[in-house]
């Protein structure tokens, strides 16, 4: 099978995860110019009201294109707060919640300096919480096809992308805990399978 490349998320969507189990080399793109309102930097969630976008903060880069891999969090508003607040809301009562929340509140106390480290070191921690090894590479240069061939999905996992338009992708309905409000909402955060599915998550993407 063909490596496959993808952006740097922040708690990515189930379309991304489901391109780290499949047994190949990941590549993960850091030298791409950083993208306002992509899921660098933000996910969407769903809680008692619907679905919910949430956003870190990041500081203005000092240059008109910054390399991801430069991108810095900044500090503006209360963020963290804010966010642990909004996931503990959305899947306090899920089945799995509590036993994974130990697991991410640090995430939301620690202050890290570059957007990459943090979602780099969300993605490890569920891989693992998953039970999924996928083997990352990360790029020394922006990758180009005429160089490599991979299956590129830089720009196709994105928000507002379809990820139906993705022949590879099909991600059956799960239990999710407010469905019977707002039906079943596809391709939300990885944490939303996670904490509704537990252990069976892996099974949903596979």
């Amino acid at each position: 099978m063909k490596a496959v490349c993808l952006t740097s998320n922040y708690l990515a969507p189930v379309h991304y995860y489901s391109k780290l189990i499949a047994d190949r080399p990941v590549y993960i793109e850091v030298n791409e110019n950083y993208i306002k309102q992509s899921y660098r930097n933000r996910c969407v969630i769903a809680g008692a009201n619907g679905t919910l976008a949430l956003s870190i903060p990041v500081e203005k880069p000092t240059t008109p294109k910054a390399p991801m891999k430069d991108v810095r969090i900044s500090d503006h508003g209360n963020w963290r707060h804010l966010h642990w607040n909004a996931i503990r809301s959305a899947y306090n009562s899920t089945p799995f919640f509590e036993y994974y929340q130990d697991d991410f509140a640090p995430f939301y106390s620690k202050k890290y300096a570059f957007l990459l480290d943090m979602n780099e070191q969300l993605r490890e921690l569920i891989c693992t919480l998953i039970d999924i090894q996928p083997e990352i590479h990360y790029t020394s240069s922006y990758l180009t096809s005429d160089k490599f061939d991979f299956e590129d999905y830089r720009e196709i996992i994105q928000p507002g992308k379809d990820p139906l338009s993705d022949p590879l992708f099909n991600t059956p309905a799960y239990y999710q805990v407010f469905s019977s409000r707002h039906g079943f909402i596809a391709n939300l955060s990885i944490i939303d399978l996670l904490f509704n599915m537990g252990p069976e998550s892996k099974l949903v993407l596979m």
